[in-house]
């Protein structure tokens, strides 16, 4: 059981929640109660005793004769996963995915390539009448997920990772060596149409938030009128 699981780890598993405690959720795979502790719980995920789900497989652990298999709703693996179940195109490998970036049970964005230039990624991920993408929002409790185009150019890149918000103009500066900055590739200054200005920041700044850990560029957004004020709006 023990090579079994192992063989597991960073992998997807289906499973029933048989009980709750304060600070573990317990869930039947196979023969073994799955471990999904506090902190690899998504809290707007309502884990009924009976509900079916599938779980990342985090680590498996040997505690004497017992087997403790540790697994996450968190983890951004858990929605790479998904996507490689649900899209036929990822797990043949025509669709990519280049990038993901999750605040669990509220918003995700991932980023998609073709390897085939007739192969539409974002399409492919959407599914017929959007039956593809549905199904992983279902299974992550209505999780918002945007998929985005991935290109070789920051620009295009940051630009679609800001959708649906417009962007008027973006420019971008590299990072210095000695920066420290987390995001090694530099800043990139967005200028927007100021109705949409709310739209590309996001809820608490939740979508510059997330376009910014998918893209890996630190993002500044500013509305025409800002940018105006600010004497910016030529860079």
């Amino acid at each position: 059981m023990h090579d079994t699981f192992a063989e597991r780890v960073g992998e997807l598993v289906s499973g029933t929640v048989v009980r709750k405690e304060p600070q573990v959720v317990y869930i039947q795979v196979n023969k073994v109660e799955a471990e999904l502790p506090k902190r690899e719980q998504v809290p707007t995920e309502p884990y009924r005793v009976g509900d079916n789900l599938k779980v990342y497989v985090l680590r498996v652990d040997e505690a004497g004769r017992r087997l403790r298999v540790v697994v996450s709703r968190t983890h951004p693996n858990l929605l790479r996963k998904l996507f490689e179940l649900e899209i036929p195109e990822i797990a043949d490998g025509v669709v990519v995915i280049k990038g993901v970036a999750r605040e669990p049970g509220q918003r995700s964005k991932v980023a998609v390539m073709s390897t085939d230039e007739r192969v539409d990624p974002v399409g492919s991920c959407v599914g017929p009448r959007g039956t593809r993408v549905q199904a992983i929002v279902d299974e992550l409790y209505d999780e918002k997920i945007d998929i985005v185009p991935y290109s070789e150019d920051p620009k295009v890149y940051i630009t679609n990772a800001l959708n649906p918000a417009k962007v008027n103009k973006l420019t971008l500066q590299a990072a210095k060596p000695a920066d420290g900055e987390e995001t090694p590739r530099g800043a990139a200054y967005a200028i927007v149409p100021d109705t949409q200005l709310s739209l590309a920041i996001g809820k608490g700044g939740q979508n510059v938030r997330l376009a910014a850990r998918l893209t890996e560029w630190k993002i500044d957004i500013r509305s025409e009128s800002q940018a105006a004020s600010e004497g910016k709006a030529r860079g």
